[in-house]
């Protein structure tokens, strides 16, 4: 428990042997170390002023955070550090989704390795201008499974913010796994002290989701945490009708022929004008008015929706920027259009160059 660090056998919601609840709480019972920190001298963690010396440097720090996995989250965090990186800002992405880090494989950095400096740990480049950090680059074998319990995921959370050597940042993207656990907890807890700016939680527009959006709201309310907004990811499936589509028909055997190329021989035939067309489907049930009546609801900010659209999957996959070309054509500007949203809700264009002056 060497500088009121966690120990790795301390039972899980461990509340640190700092607080004035160390051996004393219900999670508490049955802990090893329950004796040991029920009569430890208590006092300010050395690390929280690390880590808010550390941070000094870094303007502004968002959290990415999600009700449910699989939304789309760490796509948005990796597309939003490209774009504020190609705005010329300094950006570092953090990934502290311990058991299931994606984020180097979206910047196209797997396979790269944590350097270590007088200063720290270095954060791994996609350009000058875009660190990120992740336990991605700390596993031998990437398909190794992280098998932590939440003290010894905490305390390397804590490692990230005070021993990297991110250098003056005017962004802190942090990429949180889903849910509100142990995570979320450590991340609020050791940026308290150094301020953090919010959050922008990411959503599917479908109830089954929402649901736990609402909860994501809630906890961000309680640990006073302002919530920047809500993206509405995969808001429908757009692309060019004919394009972008496969077309089939079934025959009387049951089975299915592809009929594409004719389908757009006759179309630019009979129907050219149909051929910029940009077909739209529903692919999940927004019958309940989705992230935008949530928010309503709810009384937080909604940035924006962002089509379900092939092209940024394939960015994503590729790790790359879904704005240096043509290709994502649908869901690259309503990215564009949410960051800038972002920018102007918080006057941080402003800020960074009045902090400049």
């Amino acid at each position: 428990m060497e500088n009121g660090e966690i120990p790795e056998n301390a039972n899980e919601h461990c509340p640190g042997p700092q607080s004035e609840s160390a051996g004393k709480s219900e999670s508490c019972e049955g802990c090893p170390n329950q004796q040991i920190c029920a009569t430890a001298p208590k006092g300010p963690d050395p690390d929280l002023v690390a880590i808010a010396e550390r941070m000094a440097t870094v303007k502004h720090k968002i959290l990415i955070l999600s009700g449910k996995g699989g939304v789309g989250k760490s796509t948005f965090s990796a597309q939003l550090s490209f774009a504020l990186a190609a705005m010329d800002f300094q950006v570092g992405l953090l990934d502290i989704d311990i058991c299931g880090p994606s984020i180097p494989k979206m910047l196209g950095l797997e396979g790269q390795e944590i350097h270590q400096s007088n200063l720290g740990w270095s954060p791994v480049y996609v350009e000058s201008n875009l660190g990120v950090m992740s336990i991605g680059f700390m596993l031998p074998d990437p398909d190794d499974a992280v098998i932590w319990r939440g003290p010894r995921k905490n305390a390397l959370i804590k490692q990230f913010l005070k021993d990297v050597d991110w250098g003056e940042l005017d962004f802190l993207i942090v990429d949180a796994p889903p849910g509100t656990s142990d995570e979320h907890i450590s991340i609020v807890q050791d940026l308290g002290a150094a301020s953090i700016d919010g959050a922008i939680i990411v959503t599917t527009p479908q109830q089954v989701s929402l649901i736990d959006v609402r909860k994501e709201v809630s906890f961000c309310k309680k640990v006073a945490v302002q919530v920047l907004g809500v993206v509405e990811n995969m808001s429908g499936l757009r692309q060019p009708m004919l394009a972008a589509s496969k077309f089939l028909r079934m025959t009387e055997a049951g089975e299915e022929k592809d009929v594409t190329e004719w389908v757009r021989e006759y179309v630019k035939e009979k129907a050219p004008e149909l051929l910029d067309i940009i077909a739209l489907n529903e692919v999940f049930d927004n019958s309940g008015g989705g992230a935008t009546r949530m928010c309503s609801e709810m009384g937080v900010p909604f940035l924006g929706k962002v089509p379900l659209d092939p092209e940024l999957c394939k960015a994503a996959e590729e790790g790359r920027s879904c704005f240096v070309d043509q290709k994502s054509g649908t869901s690259a500007p309503a990215l564009k259009k949410i960051i800038e949203t972002l920018l102007e809700n918080q006057g941080i264009s402003r800020m960074l160059v009045d902090n400049d002056a």
